[in-house]
């Protein structure tokens, strides 16, 4: 598994509440929910980091 990144996050607290009950939901901690949330827009706006096999999704059609 590749080594994560560590940062902090400024969050308006009513956000961050509705996201705990959102990762609740999912059976995801909060953490996983966010990175699930990124992961999801990056792919949407086909921006996500290419993969072990060298293949990103910019380059899939």
């Amino acid at each position: 598994m590749a080594k994560k990144k560590t940062f902090v996050l400024r969050i308006n607290p009513e956000v961050f509440r509705e996201l705990e009950k959102w990762a609740v939901d999912e059976i995801r901690s909060t953490n996983g929910q966010v990175e699930w949330i990124i992961s999801k827009a990056l792919k949407e706006a086909r921006r996500y980091p290419k993969n072990e096999s060298g293949k990103g999704e910019k380059e899939k059609s």
